[in-house]
């Protein structure tokens, strides 16, 4: 909203104000939004007075709301006995331009305005969209001196993603906070328009059944309603999880997991790969969340899905030119992170010995989608550096910001010989994190006075990198002294954790969350530091700082400067032609 309609704004509510008018509660999508022509959106209008339903007025652009949308509202007396609400379901707008809703009710009024946006024809075959969840600029940065080295302060190297020629900060913010979880930022990447936490695919209104909020159309329905496109959703978290959830789903509360399942089946996405294979069995099967006894892997089979549980069976299935539609899950839960598989054997690894790489499922990804001649929308989630983020356990973060890194550059190979493809490289949000130095085993006393700071940092020893860019040891004597600004009470180690995720506060006899003391008993110099965290928190939290988004291809010279989250969707859609024509 620019300063003029601010200022007209805030004297159309004074004026009401004033005169002793109850203004409408809400109404969805709100004011400002922006929205695809030819998109299906839901519209609701929420009173705080129970009214009669031919007491409501609502007019867009001067005219009655009939002449614009078709579908039969549904009108909801006293909803949750907070007043009378109206629903329209799957509206659509086809003509491009600035639309202003109006809805009166005796002295109740509100007014919103949306701008209509078009997308011109298509300009580019494929898209594939790459989200580090949590992914902020100091886990680019370690995984830079991880991976490539530095020698007299210049890199040897860059990630796959460094060189890509259009840059931009993207804002997170969603429509209730300032701070943004994965559910709301990853739904501003898939449909435009801006959601509170938890929250996916709707706008939040005050339904109290999660999957009845005013729902607003992802990018990959538009794509299966207006094109013969295939689209990919890959993950290494649970598939049910936000990110990957956001691409189907429709609901006030990410944890709906069952249904999010459900949805990834409705959604005939071609290629659908990750972990949370116990949402997919029905309830008798060994470990299943589910509630009921749909067995969702065997209707996948049933719709002709090639479905892989190993990643020996997931590259054999991408590499047979019959496979057209292909559905692997590789672990129950989130999949383990490169670190841990490749090196120390911990957490899950020994249980699920062969899931796959990121690499090997955007590798696979990318054979059986590119299989459809009229091209593919793929989304590719590195998520455990999000996962590693929040425990404060920045090397496993790192080495899973190298195996993004690496899935990158299986699509960069890809689009060399097929340079119609628009590559997207970005967080949905960020993670508090930075380097302050080098940690020196050798300096004397206490463990903070062997933070090297300054001249006195020097640089680490990591060992030169394999060829994947994955360091042998991370235990080194002179290591990075990487520092979360937002943590709940814990043990600083300045050391690996060798044993497993971190794990830096537990539950004490007030239930409240205190420093975890398995770190203490480990190692008797650990650092106990206070939390800056409500003491209800145990792990670290995102941050609001910005996004830094990296793209290349057809379309990529839309992403620069600062932009808004929604805008995301704005240049995927435009660069797809996905509006009305």
């Amino acid at each position: 909203m620019n300063i003029h309609q601010l200022c007209k704004t805030s004297l159309f509510l004074i004026a009401f104000t004033f005169g002793g008018t109850i203004f409408a509660a809400a109404v969805y999508p709100i004011d400002s939004a922006s929205i695809l022509t030819g998109s299906h959106f839901d519209i609701k209008v929420e009173l705080n007075n129970v009214v009669q339903p031919e007491d409501l007025v609502i007019e867009i652009n001067g005219a009655p709301i009939s002449k614009l949308v078709t579908s039969k509202p549904q009108f909801i007396a006293n909803e949750n006995g907070k007043g009378s609400s109206l629903i329209y379901r799957d509206v659509q707008i086809t003509k491009a331009g600035k639309y202003v809703l109006v809805a009166r009710a005796g002295r109740e009024q509100i007014q919103v305005a949306w701008d209509v946006y078009a997308s011109g024809p298509r300009r580019v075959k494929n898209v594939i969209l790459f989200i580090g969840d949590g992914m902020t600029i100091a886990n680019r940065t370690a995984a830079r001196v991880l991976s490539k080295g530095i020698v007299q302060g210049k890199y040897q190297g860059g990630l796959a993603f460094d060189d890509m020629p259009s840059t931009a900060m993207i804002g997170t913010s969603g429509s209730d906070s300032l701070i943004t979880d994965s559910a709301n930022s990853m739904s501003a990447y898939t449909t435009g328009h801006k959601t509170a936490v938890n929250a996916m695919g709707v706008y939040v209104s005050r339904a109290d059944d999660n999957l009845s909020h005013p729902k607003v159309e992802t990018i990959s329905e538009l794509v299966k309603r207006n094109t013969k496109m295939a689209v990919g959703i890959v993950s290494d978290a649970e598939l049910e999880d936000a990110t990957p959830g956001a691409m189907v789903a429709h609901t006030r509360r990410r944890a709906d997991k069952q249904y999010i399942a459900d949805q990834l089946l409705a959604s005939k996405a071609e290629v659908i790969l990750g972990g949370g294979s116990a949402y997919f069995y029905p309830q008798s099967s060994k470990g299943s969340k589910r509630k009921d006894e749909k067995n969702l892997v065997e209707t996948f089979k049933v719709d002709g899905y090639q479905t892989v549980f190993t990643k020996q069976e997931l590259l054999a299935a991408a590499q047979d030119k019959k496979t057209q539609k292909l559905f692997g899950v590789f672990h129950p839960d989130n999949m383990d992170g490169s670190l841990d598989r490749f090196f120390l054997k911990k957490n899950t690894v020994s249980q699920y010995p062969n899931q796959p790489d990121l690499t090997e499922m955007t590798q696979s990804a990318i054979e059986v989608l590119s299989r459809n001649p009229n091209g593919f929308f793929l989304m590719v989630e590195a998520a455990l550096i999000d996962k590693f983020n929040h425990p404060l356990d920045w090397e496993r973060a790192a080495f899973d910001t190298i195996m993004l890194s690496n899935a990158v550059q299986v699509a960069k190979d890809f689009a060399k010989t097929h340079p119609d493809t628009l590559i997207i490289v970005t967080p949905d949000h960020t993670h508090s994190g930075s380097i302050s130095g080098v940690v020196h085993d050798e300096k004397p006393g206490p463990l903070r006075e062997k933070v090297g700071i300054y001249a006195e940092a020097g640089f680490p020893n990591y060992p030169k990198a394999d060829v994947q860019g994955y360091p042998n040891q991370v235990d080194v004597s002179n290591r990075l002294a990487f520092f979360y600004s937002s943590y709940p009470d814990h043990y600083e180690t300045m050391h690996p954790k060798l044993d497993g995720t971190f794990v830096p506060a537990i539950k004490g006899e007030d239930g409240k969350f205190v420093a975890n003391p398995k770190y203490l008993q480990l190692q008797e110099d650990a650092i106990h530091v206070g939390g800056n965290l409500p003491s209800s928190q145990d792990v670290g939290v995102h941050s609001a700082d910005d996004a830094v988004l990296n793209a290349m291809g057809p379309g990529s010279e839309k992403f620069k400067g600062f932009m808004d989250n929604t805008e995301v969707f704005k240049v995927m859609v435009q660069s797809l032609g996905l509006g009305s024509k």
